[in-house]
């Protein structure tokens, strides 16, 4: 089973100083890694693909380099019998081309032969031998997971600067005793131990982190004889709660319960705070060191705002997660509804037309501050560690359905209202969609529940207050007295509602 730990750390000057080193020189071997990708597969993108004269095979020049102007070097792992052919025709490693294929070596990967040029890197820019090997190799690694991600349609990889680069990992050689850690070409440096280290663990990498208040260490620990956290199977699942997420209410359940969202960083008072917290850095003369002052002091209002957001979710996750055996979501693609709209162009008079992005600004603030996608995957976390299982469902029309007869109709939902058109069935919008999502995913995998989920009922509404000149001593109309009533009255009122014995009327004389 594999975890993750993360503690603060309390480092000297010294060693504060040096990992703010380490992160511009490692910002700088990354940007040039990545630099150098981009030109190799420009050379070779004029030309197109090329035909490999060793495996006699076409090749992309997008993952396979052979120019020997970059770093790329040589994209061939050799043996010792090539060792040797290369050393009776005195050929330079690059010039392997009339050497005959063996078949015995596979081509290296881009981030292989980058890492393989790391000793002459620090040969040519000796600063950068302070920095430990497992460093500076799981840097080029980081730059390969940003191409996986390209394939994979994340996007491209992106030059680095400071506001962005501010971590760096270590592969092995951390040690941890007590409240004291272990780092490689740092030393000893001590950390706030908020949670002891289980036995039997192992640590896998360790990944020291930047933030506005200080450095963080993430610890990631292993213990293969611990088994992993397995779903509870369908046939199984007793009940279950449907959650629709949304602005006004964070969460609301299929059951009829509701959670509220603090807007941590959208209500008044916080904007008001970040405004003139901006305002002020905004003011600042550029790389003065109060303008690093006021940036820092933006970036902690930021790390709060984040942390009160988190510390929310993990409990809004506990709390439905407490409430069945499955829990449902849906699958917003949440990237998607923050895009930009589409621009309106009148072809008749030239200019572009009002597309109701200025709105829809306001929105994406709002989207970003309810954090879905953050809220459902903890959910999806606390649910395997509680040995409960976590599903999704498509969200297409989940608000417009009625869940009785089944018609769906935009005209049904009217804002925080449903009612339905036809069957004329009436409820909250919002726990009617979580009702939907809940029944889509029984439908989905064939599920009859054996026990019937606790619904919460609403609360009866009280009944009208009579005017104030009904209230006389004889004929009490109801309990709470308002401010209109005497002292009399109200001690009157008191005593009749308290736990002592009621009153009796006197017995008439005989």
């Amino acid at each position: 089973m594999l975890a993750g730990y993360v503690y603060k750390l309390r480092p000297d000057d010294e060693q504060a100083t040096k990992m703010d080193n380490w992160l511009d020189m490692l910002r700088s071997s990354y940007n040039w890694c990545l630099n150098d990708r981009i030109e190799q597969y420009y050379q070779q993108y004029i030309c197109g693909d090329y035909c490999d004269l060793r495996t006699k095979a076409e090749a992309c020049a997008l993952t396979c380099f052979v120019s020997k102007n970059g770093a790329s070097g040589e994209p061939w792992k050799l043996d010792n019998s090539e060792v040797e052919i290369i050393g009776e025709c005195c050929l330079l490693p690059y010039d392997l081309n009339n050497l005959p294929y063996s078949g015995k070596t596979p081509r290296r990967s881009a981030g292989d032969i980058q890492i393989t040029t790391l000793p002459v890197l620090k040969k040519a820019r000796p600063w950068f031998k302070d920095i430990d090997s497992t460093v500076l190799q799981q840097n080029i690694k980081r730059l390969d997971t940003a191409y996986k991600n390209f394939f994979e349609g994340k996007g491209f990889a992106n030059f680095k600067n400071k506001s962005n680069f501010r971590s760096f990992t270590y592969a092995s050689g951390v040690r941890v005793e007590g409240n004291k850690i272990y780092l490689p070409k740092l030393g000893w440096m001590r950390f706030y131990n908020s949670r002891p280290i289980p036995d039997g663990f192992t640590i896998k990498s360790v990944t020291v982190r930047k933030k506005s208040n200080g450095y963080y260490v993430s610890i990631r620990i292993e213990d293969k004889s611990v088994p992993d956290y397995i779903p509870l199977p369908i046939e199984q699942v007793n009940t279950a709660v449907g959650c629709d997420v949304g602005i006004k209410k964070l969460v609301s359940l299929s059951d009829g319960s509701q959670v509220k969202n603090p807007k941590f960083s959208t209500n008044k008072k916080m904007r008001r705070r970040m405004k003139i917290r901006q305002r002020r850095l905004a003011r600042k003369k550029k790389r003065s060191k109060n303008r690093k002052k006021a940036a820092n002091v933006v970036g902690r209002l930021h790390q709060k705002i984040s942390n009160q957001r988190t510390d929310y979710q993990w409990k809004v996750a506990h709390q439905i997660v407490n409430k069945a055996d499955l829990v449902v979501f849906e699958d917003l693609k949440v990237s998607n509804m923050k895009k930009r709209c589409k621009p309106k162009f009148d072809s008749d008079t030239g200019k572009y037309l009002n597309n109701g992005q200025s709105r829809k600004v306001g929105l994406n603030r709002s989207i970003s501050d309810a954090a879905w996608f953050e809220l459902r995957l903890k959910t999806e976390y606390v649910a395997a560690k509680s040995g409960k299982r976590f599903e999704v469902v498509p969200p297409h029309h989940t608000s417009q359905l009625c869940p009785e007869c089944h018609h769906v109709d935009s005209s049904n939902r009217d804002e925080e209202k449903f009612l339905c058109s036809v069957c004329g069935y009436a409820a909250d919008a919002d726990n009617n969609a979580a009702r939907n999502i809940k029944q889509r995913c029984l439908d989905k995998f064939n599920i009859k529940l054996t026990l019937k989920p606790h619904i919460k009922k609403e609360k009866a509404v009280r009944r009208d207050l009579p005017e104030p000149e009904q209230l006389t001593l004889g004929l009490i109309l109801f309990e709470t007295p308002t401010c209109e009533v005497t002292r009399v009255q109200r001690s009157y009122v008191r005593a009749r509602n308290s736990k002592r014995s009621q009153r009796t009327e006197p017995l008439e004389a005989a």
